[in-house]
This record gives structure tokens, C-alpha cells and sequence, in this order.
């Protein structure tokens, strides 16, 4: 039983509700297919469950949800909160915009409130040192002010904070600048579309192209950087509306791959973040979906390798930046507390 986000590998929290299935505060399910979400409280993704997990979570998780007052309901999809505050979503048989809606809506709308915060905050404590260094230090306190917060957004835009391991198993990190340097071509040797990334390095790195299942890594990988933003409810939609004029989500990353043609950086085309922030949106909806469908036609090894993934990387990303031997420290200091006598 997996206990950590696949996506961002924060924990899902626990239940004492769904004695089947206990981890997760708000669990999403379609009894009439079988299937179960838990739903990060971080990053608001859905994280589809194994299959041999599911159905008497999923039977205790209907039950529940009609034994429940507290919910509200529209034709297709329910949403009841528990007295033990677990939150449960059922799904009927919905129409795409509502479950879409429903789905990426609070995902990209937490986004979105997250990044005002935290663009306030920023402006309000830079005002505030300004303010505060201006009347004590005049000018110079004030350039000193600007140059911290300035080097704040340095250090954020070259620190590691994308990761994936494509399939030759070596492990690949982009900084915020190589994120938004990432671009997506058509016909890549014998794949629909490949990817060109940059990998590694402070200020350069190196370049690499993936193709097939690497690619879709490393979309997976920087999209929710470069959706960092969220996007409100009309923008969901119209991402939504986007997917379903193609009818499947490989149709759809098919035509992105060739509409990235049309959006050029200094005349070199297929940079992702030059695309239309719906597209950009469903883009990120489009993998979502399309990894579902996989699983669910049966290749559930590719989830469970997949969270496995996320974990193993998790470790490695923590100490990536960490001095040489720090591990070792830290393994050797926290073995000898363990075995010193605890205190009366």
C-alpha cells in the first residue's frame, strides 16, 4: 500500500474511516468501474490506486458516502465530508467538462491562489525592508534590500527541483531555467513527437533528446513547473474543451508536438512554455489521462514502478546538494541515539 503522492511525493495522510484502505483524506471513487482515487492535499493530484486495493475500499467508500449528510451532489458527481473529516468524491458517469472540472479544478486553482500568496508575501516584506533599511540606512539600505530579494529569485531559478530517471536509469535534474528551456518536436526518430531538455549544470548543462516513454518523463517531470501558475476555472474548461475535440489524450500530445512549430524563441521553435497556457494546461491533464489508461488496460506495473520511482528520487533529490559524506554522518549519529538509554 503506497502512502506518499506519485507526483510530489508528499505523504497522503491517513484514515480511520476506510479500515480497507487507510491512507488518504479525501478519496475519489467510481463504484460502477471499480476505480479509486487519493487525492493530495499538497499538490490536489489524483493518485489512481492498485487494482487489487481497490474494490472493498471502494464498496466501504459508497456506503459511506450514503450514510453521510453533509454532501452535496450534482447529477453525475458527489462530494461528502465525513464527521471523522475525510473527504469523498463519487463519481457516476459523468460528462468530461464536469469531471474535469472537478478533477483539475482545485488542482490548478490551488496553484494559482499558492502563487498569489506567495507573490504577495515577496512584495510585502520587500516593501516592509525597504521601508524598514531606507529609514535606517538610506539609500544604500535600500539597494541592499533589493539585492537580497534578488538574489532569493537567483538561487530559486538555478537550485535542482525537476527530477526523473528515463530508462537507461541515470538520474536527471533541471533547474527552473532548464524547465522553461524544454521543447517538444514532432517525429523523433521512430516516436510521434521527442523531447529536448536541460539537463544538469547551474548555468549551462547539457542538452539531451528523449523519445517514447523518456519523453512523457520528462513532461511529467517539468509541467507542473511550468503550470506553476494554476489557471482558474474558465481556463480548465477551455483546456478540457481542447482534449476532447481530439477524443484521446495520444491524439492530443500528438497535435501539441506539432503546434510547438508555430511557437518560437528567438526563431528556434517547440519551447513548451511559448504555447497557450490552456494548452499548456492540457498538456498536463493529457499525461494524467493517458497513464490512467494504461493502468487501467492492465499495465499496472507501470504505476507501481512509478511511485517507486518517485520515492527512490524523492531520497536521492534530498541529497543531492549536501556535502560529500553528510549521509554517513547522519546515519552513524542517529544509529548510536538509537541505541542510547532513553531518559526516565
Amino acid at each position: 500500500m503506497y502512502t506518499t503522492c506519485i507526483f510530489c511525493n508528499h505523504p497522503l495522510q491517513t484514515n480511520e474511516v476506510v479500515e480497507a484502505f487507510p491512507v488518504g483524506r479525501r478519496l475519489a471513487f467510481d463504484a460502477a468501474k471499480g476505480r479509486l482515487w487519493v487525492v493530495c492535499r499538497k499538490c490536489e493530484r489524483w493518485n489512481l490506486t492498485p487494482l487489487e486495493e481497490r474494490w472493498e475500499a471502494v464498496e466501504t467508500c459508497e456506503e459511506l458516502f450514503r450514510g453521510t449528510r453533509i454532501r452535496a451532489s450534482s447529477e453525475n458527481i458527489g462530494l461528502a465530508r465525513h464527521p471523522e473529516g475525510l473527504e469523498l468524491v463519487r463519481i457516476g458517469e459523468p460528462l468530461r467538462p464536469e469531471f474535469a472540472a472537478w478533477r483539475y479544478g482545485d488542482q490548478f486553482g490551488r496553484r494559482r491562489r499558492r502563487a498569489i500568496v506567495n507573490w504577495s508575501a515577496a512584495g510585502v516584506g520587500l516593501a516592509g525592508g525597504a521601508t524598514l533599511v531606507g529609514a535606517t540606512g538610506g539609500a544604500l539600505g535600500m539597494a541592499l534590500a533589493v539585492y537580497g530579494v534578488n538574489a532569493v529569485n537567483l538561487w530559486n531559478g538555478f537550485r535542482p527541483t525537476v527530477y526523473f530517471r528515463p530508462k537507461d536509469g541515470r538520474l536527471r535534474w533541471m533547474n527552473r531555467r532548464g524547465a522553461y528551456a524544454t521543447r517538444i518536436r514532432p517525429s523523433y526518430g521512430t516516436t510521434p513527437f521527442g523531447v529536448h531538455a536541460k539537463i544538469g549544470g547551474v548555468l549551462k548543462g547539457t542538452r539531451e533528446w528523449f523519445g517514447g516513454e523518456d519523453a512523457l518523463r520528462v513532461l511529467r517531470a517539468t509541467l507542473p513547473k511550468l503550470n506553476a501558475f494554476g489557471g482558474t476555472g474558465r481556463l480548465v474548461q477551455s483546456a478540457v474543451s481542447q482534449i476532447d475535440h481530439h477524443g484521446h489524450a495520444q491524439g492530443f500530445l500528438e497535435r501539441v508536438a506539432r503546434l510547438g512549430e508555430y511557437h518560437r524563441y528567438r526563431g528556434t521553435p517547440g519551447y513548451i512554455v511559448k504555447l497557450p497556457k490552456p494548452t499548456r494546461l492540457a498538456l498536463e491533464m493529457a499525461l494524467h489521462e493517458e497513464d490512467e489508461r494504461r493502468a487501467l488496460e492492465g499495465e499496472l506495473w507501470r504505476l507501481e514502478q512509478a511511485w517507486r520511482e518517485a520515492e527512490e528520487i524523492a531520497g536521492i533529490a534530498d541529497d543531492l546538494l549536501l556535502p560529500e559524506g553528510t549521509s554517513g554522518f547522519l546515519d552513524r549519529h542517529s544509529a548510536s541515539d538509537g541505541d542510547s538509554p532513553k531518559a526516565p
